[in-house]
């Protein structure tokens, strides 16, 4: 038997209780706390609630500070800066009023024009009763409201707290503000570098870490820098006089630098190098690349025809078309570079190797487009599969790897700052999967692709060119093509033999819509509940709007699942997509010749012409090769304090049910990542890009 309840005030804090759906017991304990708040009110005892906050360690300047409850709140107390110990972390002070409050709903603070980094706020009630109010961001407001922990969408909030969510939006709506860099490009940020809002610039520990990466490319290129660095290198072995300053030991580099010019280590690639998503299966041979059976037929090891091994889904093809007619870069007009938009067919063996079995360098075939082929020349055939690669790399760069997951996941994290308030339950989930993602981009803006940064010196593509392809690229880009089963499936990659890439990648995607259909259900009961949430809808739309207002983007969503593969789509794109696309530029790239960033002649029109001078004198020059080595290897360095995949040490989340969805996400994470380990121990080359336990939480290099 319960003992029985005879306090309105108590049964009042009970039903509350209970209809948040807490245990009996839970809410009987609830219910006891408040009576006791309630008794020390009516003998009249003053009531202290205890703050504890917690910042960065900088410097916090005085602030007065509100306790709000539902329906009344504390007198502003002035906390000053001699209180507030200096530098210290975690500060604490009290809080006493002479009523009871209630729960806590929100926290207020008013202060001069001073900006610090407010993490959470903790208050303990006289009762010991806990409220935690995250917040996670700079305070650079003369107020601001921070609300109590749990998540709420904005159809369960008050009238007045509703107008405070319109508040809140409306001011973010003036700081990140819709731009297009330049023609073709989806939209970011109207800001620079320098200007960018405090809370989405680095941080104290990565701005060090970036800095002092690429401080070390600056004089390690210093260091190899020699007279004649404009000129061609003497022989394919003289590429190693560059990796003088790099540690290359068991790394994959190694196997790289040893079997580049194998057709398996070409092929290999394809599937499982830094750009895994051009190959597809070949259904049918296009008619503008005119491969016959007798070219091909000493390849083929089933002794089937070409067409009965396209047939049994043996063939597959690599088309660069979307390079063609962009204009190469002429930044150097003492020595220009070149570019073609070349189609690889590839074929998986009897041992379930992919390997090339036909090259064209152009779209047009004819008398000055010959079909290369392995039994060529060996230096025909070695340079028709190097202008393939310097073309995937080029294709790489800027839409696999700068498109489809920098920008785009820029303007998730754009819409999800314009249109989600935060205590809407989306923004709690994906605030860590934007993290760093607009600094680093405003990085590359203004490093890597402006005029003269370095993306002009090693790439065959610039200026003009870019703007081409970027505009090529999202005419074409749909966010279908960021759920990566149905990616697959659009290529017909379900079956390809050795494709690591799609195995894990298959695993992760998985392991993210498990977690993220968990958070759904948690917070929305019904499709009704999603076509209700006014935020959720405008983020969207917002999302649309940056891909510039693309039809190929859903502009609503009107269900449950459609919620939670879109978000699973949001987070797979800067987790794992980028990981699996970035941190392997150092491996594969690193060998100049196995992926050439320029190439200073045109490609050959005519078999049997062509020499290793020829191939030397067409591959980069030595100091376009150290700024590729450099630039690459300060892409592909993790952070020192790196939060990777499923980490969250900024507790955003209060609610019991989502940190149990949280703990049961790493479980699955850890799963997957032992079995990686267990898979690559019977590999020659390890594939590691997509093992969580290596997958950084957001693009943020």
């Amino acid at each position: 038997m319960h003992e029985e309840i005879d306090d309105p005030a108590f049964l009042q804090t009970y039903m509350m209780a209970t209809k948040r759906a807490h245990p009996l017991g839970a809410a009987m304990q609830t219910a006891k706390l408040a009576r006791n708040e309630i008794a020390d009110h009516h003998t009249g005892t003053t009531l202290t609630y205890k703050v504890m906050l917690s910042t960065n360690g900088e410097e916090i300047k005085d602030f007065y500070l509100t306790l709000e409850s539902k329906n009344q709140s504390s007198d502003k107390i002035l906390v000053k800066k001699p209180y507030l110990g200096g530098f210290r972390k975690e500060v604490s002070f009290d809080v006493c009023v002479e009523k009871v409050l209630g729960d806590i709903v929100q926290v207020k603070l008013e202060m001069d024009n001073s900006q610090w980094f407010c993490r959470h706020i903790r208050v303990k009630s006289p009762s010991g009763k806990c409220f935690e109010f995250p917040c996670y961001r700079w305070l650079d407001q003369t107020q601001v409201i921070i609300r109590e922990g749990r998540a709420r969408l904005p159809q369960d909030d008050t009238d007045l707290l509703k107008k405070q969510r319109r508040e809140e939006l409306e001011s973010r709506q003036e700081i990140f503000r819709w731009k297009q860099w330049h023609r073709g490009f989806p939209q970011s940020i109207d800001a620079t570098l320098a200007d960018l809002p405090l809370d989405v610039r680095f941080d104290e520990e990565k701005d060090s870490n970036f800095t002092k990466d690429f401080r070390r490319v600056f004089v390690n290129s210093s260091l190899d820098s020699f007279k004649g660095h404009f000129e061609s290198w003497n022989d394919i072995a003289d590429f190693e006089n560059i990796f003088g300053n790099y540690n290359l030991k068991n790394t994959l580099l190694e196997n790289v630098i040893q079997d580049w010019n194998t057709d398996y280590m070409f092929g290999y690639q394809f599937l499982n190098g830094c750009n895994p998503v051009m190959i597809r299966k070949c259904k049918e041979l296009p008619d503008k690349f005119p491969v016959t059976h007798e070219m091909v037929e000493g390849c083929l090891q089933r002794g089937l025809t070409l067409q009965e091994e396209i047939k049994a889904g043996n063939i597959y093809i690599a088309d660069y078309e979307i390079l063609e007619g962009v204009p190469a870069n002429k930044k150097h007009p003492d020595s220009p570079y070149y570019l073609t938009a070349p189609i690889c067919l590839l074929y998986n063996n009897r041992l379930n190797q992919i390997v090339p079995i036909a090259i064209q360098l152009s779209q047009h075939s004819g008398k000055t487009s010959p079909i290369f082929l392995p039994n060529d020349d060996e230096h025909d055939w070695m340079l028709a599969k190097m202008w393939v690669k310097s073309s995937d790399f080029n294709l790489h760069q800027l839409v696999t790897h700068l498109l489809k997951t920098h920008l785009i996941s820029e303007v998730f994290e754009m819409a999800m700052l314009r249109q989600l308030s935060a205590v809407h339950p989306v923004y709690k989930l994906l605030i860590p999967h934007v993290r760093f993602t607009i600094a680093i981009n405003a990085e590359a803006r203004e490093k890597l692709l402006n005029e003269d940064g370095v993306i002009s010196k090693i790439s065959s593509v610039s200026g003009p060119g870019i703007e081409e392809v970027m505009k090529r690229a999202m005419d074409t880009f749909t966010y279908k093509s960021l759920c990566f089963p149905e990616a697959i499936k659009a290529r017909g990659m379900e079956d390809a033999p050795k494709y690591y890439y799609r195995d894990d990648g298959m695993k992760i995607w998985e392991a993210i819509n498990c977690f993220v259909s968990d958070v759904v259900k948690i917070y929305y009961d019904s499709d009704e509940m999603v076509q209700k949430d006014v935020e959720i809808q405008k983020f969207v739309t917002d999302v649309s709007f940056g891909m510039n207002d693309s039809d190929n983007f859903p502009k609503s969503l009107k269900t449950q699942g459609e919620l939670a593969e879109y978000l699973t789509a949001v987070i797979f794109t800067a987790s794992a997509q980028h990981s699996a696309l970035n941190f392997g530029q150092f491996e594969w790239y690193g060998w100049i010749p196995n992926s050439p960033s320029t190439m200073r002649k045109p490609p050959p029109q005519q078999k049997g012409q062509v020499d290793l001078q020829y191939i030397m004198d067409t591959l980069p020059d030595r100091d376009c090769s150290r700024e590729l080595l450099g630039t690459i290897w300060g892409l592909t360095r993790f952070q020192s304090d790196e939060l990777f995949l499923g980490m969250y040490p900024d507790v955003h989340f209060t609610e019991q049910p989502m940190k149990e969805a949280i703990k049961t996400f790493r479980k699955k994470l850890d799963e997957v990542t032992h079995g990686i380990k267990l898979r690559n121990e019977g590999l020659t080359m390890d594939y590691c890009y997509l093992s969580p336990d290596k997958i950084p939480n957001s693009v943020a290099i």
